[in-house]
């Protein structure tokens, strides 16, 4: 039999009482309660980006206003190379000034490399006093060992012109052969502990002036009482390569030995070459005068 019920009025409330909003398209309520949903997502997530770079600005202004505070401290960023220091070989005009001079690297490094190099141990002169001319007169007595006395007269003869020594004519030092009781004079110098450092050597003329390097040539001068004289005025003996005699090399220069050149003693850079070893080796003996 077939269901003849009415069916239902549209107008006639629910089982709850409710009584359904004909004015309104279905699901509507949810459309509405989706969308506040997403807003109220949105303006949170636009507060918390907002916080987050009040913080981050507020830390960067506190790192830039903390001198104390170094670059990258706060983790990894680019690396930073510090710049290389300026140096520069020693020029003459520098002997103007009383301050210590500081080697270039390429000296040290020039005296440095390449074998044979002269040790840089200094040995010391002896402090056992003798008089005039009583030191041994036997070639390189002194050698490689350097030991003297403080008040030991010596001369200075070249290994590659043994019939030259050091000697001092018109204020600046030759290497000559000496003929004469004058020349023979000049070429006698009293052997002292170096004006700068002790365990080194200063030569002192029979006049009372020492010999010092000034624009790199050896020279005689009266001592001054500056640091710099004394600095320019003391040289350390290093071991030659030729047995028995010795180097010389500036206490305020190193690297820099003296070593003769068309005669003239000079102060020059070492190089690794024989006929720079032969120019730079001398034997302490004893006083011609």
């Amino acid at each position: 039999m077939p269901d003849s019920s009415p069916p239902p009025s549209p107008n006639s409330p629910w089982e709850n009482g409710w009584t359904p909003d004909s004015s309104r398209a279905p699901g509507t309520r949810r459309l509405y309660l989706a969308g506040a949903l997403a807003v109220a997502t949105i303006a949170v997530c636009v507060t918390a980006i907002v916080v987050t770079d009040k913080q981050t600005d507020d830390t960067s202004h506190t790192k830039r206003a903390d001198p104390s505070t170094l670059p990258g401290a706060d983790g990894p960023g680019l690396l930073s190379f510090a710049s290389p220091s300026k140096q520069g070989t020693p020029t003459p005009d520098e002997h103007t000034s009383t301050a210590v001079k500081t080697p270039s690297a390429s000296a040290s490094a020039a005296a440095a490399e390449h074998s044979p190099k002269p040790s840089a141990k200094t040995p010391s002169p002896s402090k056992s006093a003798s008089s005039h001319g009583s030191s041994s007169g036997s070639s390189g007595s002194s050698g490689s060992s350097g030991s003297s006395s403080s008040t030991t007269w010596k001369s200075v003869r070249s290994v590659n012109y043994p019939d030259r020594y050091w000697q001092v004519s018109g204020g600046l030092v030759k290497l000559n052969p000496v003929s004469s009781t004058a020349a023979r004079r000049a070429a006698t110098f009293k052997l002292v502990k170096g004006l700068a450092k002790s365990s080194c050597y200063s030569f002192a003329t029979a006049d009372g002036t020492y010999l010092r390097h000034r624009n790199f040539i050896l020279r005689a001068e009266r001592n001054d009482g500056s640091a710099l004289f004394k600095q320019d005025a003391t040289f350390c003996p290093r071991p030659s390569s030729t047995s028995g005699a010795v180097m010389l090399e500036s206490v305020n220069y190193p690297g820099r030995f003296l070593r003769h050149q068309n005669f003239q003693l000079k102060l020059d850079r070492y190089q690794n070459s024989s006929q720079y070893r032969s120019d730079s080796a001398f034997r302490l003996v004893a006083g011609l005068n």
